[in-house]
């Protein structure tokens, strides 16, 4: 009877084990060492260097290592998205002055910069050797955006006073007063650049997402090396005017969203 009681305890004591060892989780606040798999990050740290089909962004993501194939991320980045229709030129108009002659766009009235934050995650599909190799997979990503107005400054040129050959020429921006000069190309010596003007931002809030095939150099190593090609999508609550709606200026309709593909570089730490 002894025995009997000793064997039933030991099978329900077997089957309360494999269920506890089916759920085994890792101590988060160290990595572990796997003969077969190497060692188990739980944190990434990585930065973004993206250019797309109209601009480019900077940003950072601060991510947690799920499992050996997902991981979740939080991303913030700054870039500048431009009009489909903007193309820098030069005029070869030089008057005399000592002010040097910058590229600009004409019939451009504001820079939008772009500050987005949002919720992502990385899927590896293909199945990663335990040596060195590529792993591939999809990353997608969404949440708010903040759309940064800069005025757009041209160098304008001007007489001095009325009837007069003398000229000067000014740092400006579009309104309705001095439309007549902003679009005369034969008046624009060239733009006053990008820091004119950052003291006059404007918001417009918005919303974005971005969808990717994302390529890593050791998925399961120290250092990330990574690259993503992929499509992006920005919304704004209202349309954005970048261009000067004008007749004088062609195709110059500005919209509230804006489609752009993209090449990601993705340098970053795990631990």
């Amino acid at each position: 009877m002894t025995r009997k009681i000793y064997y039933s305890i030991s099978l329900i004591a077997c089957l309360f084990a494999v269920p506890a060892l089916a759920q085994q989780t890792f101590d988060t606040s160290q990595n572990i060492y796997d003969e077969k798999t190497g060692i188990v990050y739980n944190r990434e740290f990585t930065v973004d260097m993206k250019l797309h089909t109209n601009g480019f962004a900077l940003g950072v993501n601060i991510a947690q290592l799920k499992t050996y194939y997902l991981t979740r991320f939080f991303n913030i980045e700054i870039g500048e998205l431009k009009h489909p229709k903007e193309f820098r030129q030069s005029f070869d108009f030089q008057p005399q002055s000592n002010k040097i002659s910058r590229a600009f766009v004409f019939g451009k009235q504001n820079n939008l910069l772009v500050l987005r934050g949002g919720i992502g995650e990385k899927r590896y599909y293909s199945e990663k050797a335990r040596r060195k190799g590529l792993a591939i997979g999809v990353s997608y990503e969404g949440g708010a955006s903040l759309g940064l107005l800069k005025p757009y400054y041209l160098e304008l040129v001007r007489v001095s006073e009325p009837n007069s050959p003398d000229i000067v020429i000014r740092s400006e921006k579009y309104s309705e007063a001095n439309s007549n000069l902003f679009l005369d190309i034969s008046r624009i010596y060239g733009s006053s650049g990008f820091s004119k003007g950052l003291g006059e931002l404007s918001v417009i809030p918005g919303i974005h997402g971005k969808a990717a095939v994302h390529f890593d150099w050791g998925a399961f190593d120290e250092f990330v090396k990574a690259m993503e090609a992929g499509i992006m999508v920005d919304v704004f609550f209202q349309n954005v005017p970048i261009m000067v709606e004008s007749p004088l200026v062609e195709n110059s309709e500005n919209q509230s969203f804006f489609i752009n593909l993209y090449l990601n570089l993705q340098l970053g730490k795990r631990w």
